[in-house]
Parts: structure tokens; C-alpha cells; sequence
């Protein structure tokens, strides 16, 4: 048995979301489908989710800076390998 599932979204977003699956190789209804397994298959959303922290402090010195961005930049390095 299936069952359909329908949302509505603003014109704009659905045509970029079309283009975008077209550029992709896919459907808008498959783009969906694999949505919606990866969502159940990790119980939630497969990507973080978050409200962004109101307590974000200034870096002690320009070299904490520095090196807290070098650290962050060669972490997403290794991770889009």
C-alpha cells in the first residue's frame, strides 16, 4: 500500500526546488521519496538542526581566531573527501 503525501510551498521555491532535481538527474517526487527514507532512516532530519546560540563570545586574540578558522578549515577539508 501507498500512501501520498502533498505540502504546499511558495511558487518560487517550487520551481527552484524543479530545477534543481532537473539539474540533479531526478524528480521533484523522488527528490521527495529519498527525503522521507533518509528522515526515517536516521529518525529525524538527516542534516543538523538547530536555533543558533545567542552566546557566542569574541575570541580572546586575533591568533585564537586564527587558529580556531585553520582547525575548522582543515576539518571541512577532510570531511568533503
Amino acid at each position: 500500500m501507498s500512501m501520498q503525501i502533498a505540502t504546499r510551498v511558495d511558487d518560487e521555491q517550487a520551481a527552484l526546488f524543479k530545477e534543481t532535481t532537473r539539474q540533479l538527474g531526478t524528480t521533484p517526487a523522488d527528490a521527495l521519496r529519498m527525503f522521507i527514507i533518509a528522515f526515517n532512516d536516521y529518525r529525524g532530519f538527516p542534516y543538523e538542526v538547530r536555533l543558533p546560540r545567542n552566546d557566542v563570545e569574541p575570541f580572546a586574540s586575533e591568533r585564537e581566531a586564527t587558529e580556531y578558522a585553520s582547525r575548522l578549515a582543515l576539518r571541512m577539508s577532510d570531511e568533503t573527501r
